[in-house]
């Protein structure tokens, strides 16, 4: 049995053309207020949510304030749209004035279309319809729930501030307000999503980001066309250079002093509202292996955990597979006495080192997932006690060795020091083909597979700018703040991002007179 119907074509074009030209077209306002309000419940028909409250101004012109209830303010209106437009009496040919000079509303902007009137009413901004005007008037008085401003829980530091973005893009444009107390913040707003229309925020200094950056930046976002937008991700495979790489190569973070350093060094910003998560680019990437915490403390320790950090980017990479392909075919790089312990402890171990290594690393990747996933009282618990007991279980029922369970142990607390999550997942996938190359043709495929890896790094760029750089090509002026962190009086000068005029210093530098006046 048919439960629905077809409906004619008549009655489909009667019903969807108001809604696609009030979405599409910009349809100015009638003069008369009873078809005016026609169209907007036309528009809004079967939502129940957006409310018309009907009334007169001073007793003698009709009125409506259309809002939906859940983002606007209703004590807000009632306190000082309602009862003040009820009980005054004013001239019903003074209504705009009145509203301008004396309605107790910050924010009171005048619309002269339809689709402005919907995208009012929809950001959650009450509209207000008066006869006799050919105007609206849209009334600032939003609200909705919103989260706090809390510590990141993805990049905690030790040292450092702890206030992160949130789910408001108006929060967020104030934490950056409130850090770059100057009007050479800039912040371009746009609209994305044909049907989310959510709210985009391109921000970055005036005077220190190339005007060409910015502009390339702008074309790429402006050229989105997707019926929603519903997070940062859906931005950012749409406008990088190189979607199906693997290597991230634009930066996504919530700590609001990763996003204001990286405006200070001349790159740009995307905020996008519901998501606390921004976007900064261009990047390189070392940035992904850089720390805010890197910055707050000496420039020794920091350079040294720097250094560590970097080896433990090897190890989670190369350590299965080097454990592999010597295991497999290089024997005699072993010494004896640990060659002899290997070899008694897989004597049981029916599987060759290739798939003993696979089996080990699906099963720590699968337990590391159901760890984040699980709620956070038991997903700790899952992580840890799995591992010991489905490492131990295997080692006694011989399907894997204990040495191949500790080399995986190894590589998975090392793969826990990439500070960044995106670009520390993209090297865990990239160990299985390293695994595999190393299972099949020893160390010559571990360095093929580093060539391949080498060769693909530096033919990606970020918005243009090479993604090894400044070491590919090599920049020794920038090098102060890769493979070391050099102290601040050392750091007088901004990242070359493009090869235009920009600003170059963050500080004055130091001249050798001022060094020697000081001595003495």
């Amino acid at each position: 049995m048919r439960l629905f119907r077809k409906k004619s074509k008549q009655n489909q074009t009667k019903e969807t053309v108001p809604v696609e030209q009030s979405a599409a077209e910009p349809i100015s306002l009638s003069t008369h207020f009873s078809e005016n309000i026609q169209y907007f419940k036309r528009v809004y028909q079967d939502c129940d949510d957006v409310v018309f409250r009907s009334f007169l101004v001073g007793n003698q012109t009709e009125a409506t304030i259309i809002y939906i209830d859940g983002l606007a303010n209703t004590e807000e209106i009632d306190a000082r749209v309602l009862s003040p437009l009820m009980n005054e009496q004013i001239d019903p040919e003074a209504n705009r004035l009145w509203l301008q000079q004396k309605l107790a509303v910050a924010n009171v902007t005048e619309l002269g279309s339809i689709s402005e009137c919907i995208e009012h009413i929809s950001a959650g901004s009450p509209v207000l319809v008066i006869a006799g005007e050919e105007v609206t008037f849209s009334l600032g008085l939003t609200k909705w729930e919103r989260r706090s401003v809390n510590e990141p829980t993805g990049e905690a530091v030790v040292r450092g501030p702890k206030e992160g973005f949130t789910e408001s893009i108006g929060v967020n444009t104030a934490l950056l307000r409130r850090r770059i107390k100057s009007p050479k913040l800039k912040m371009r707003n746009m609209k994305m999503g044909r049907l989310t229309q959510t709210d985009v925020v391109l921000a970055y200094i005036q005077g220190i980001a190339d005007p060409i950056l910015i502009d390339e930046a702008t074309v790429r976002l402006e050229r989105i066309d997707i019926d929603g937008i519903l997070e940062g991700g859906y931005i950012e495979e749409l406008i990088q250079d190189h979607p199906v790489s693997p290597f991230p190569q634009i930066l996504n973070t919530e700590r609001t002093d990763v996003a204001v350093s990286s405006l200070l060094e001349g790159r740009f910003v995307i905020l996008v509202d519901g998501t606390p998560f921004t976007l900064v680019a261009p990047v390189s990437l070392y940035s992904f292996l850089q720390s805010s915490e890197d910055y707050y403390g000496g420039f020794w320790l920091n350079t040294a955990v720097r250094w560590l950090r970097y080896l433990f980017l090897v190890i989670s990479l190369l350590f299965p597979s080097l454990y592999v392909a010597v295991l497999t075919f290089h024997q005699e790089m072993t010494p004896t006495s640990l060659l002899i312990s290997i070899a008694s402890s897989r004597e049981q171990v029916p599987f060759p080192a290739l798939i003993e290594a696979l089996i080990m690393e699906i099963t720590f990747e699968a337990l590391r997932e159901a760890g984040i996933r699980l709620p956070s009282q038991v997903g700790p618990a899952v992580g840890i006690v799995g591992a010991l007991v489905i490492g131990q279980a295997a080692v006694q029922a011989g399907i894997v060795s204990a040495p191949m369970v500790m080399v995986v142990a190894i590589t998975g607390i090392a793969s826990f020091a990439i500070p960044r999550y995106a670009v520390g997942i993209t090297f865990r996938l990239l160990r299985f083909p390293m695994i595999l190359l190393a299972g099949t043709m020893g160390l010559l495929g571990i360095m093929l597979g580093i060539i391949m890896i080498i060769i693909h790094l530096c033919s990606l760029r970020s918005f243009g700018i090479p993604y090894l750089a400044p070491m590919a090509p090599m920049r020794f002026r920038e090098m102060k703040d890769v493979l070391i962190r050099a102290p601040w009086w050392m750091l007088n000068t901004r990242p070359d991002l493009t090869d235009g005029p920009y600003n170059k210093f963050r500080q004055i530098p130091r001249r050798k007179s001022d060094t020697k006046e000081e001595k003495r």
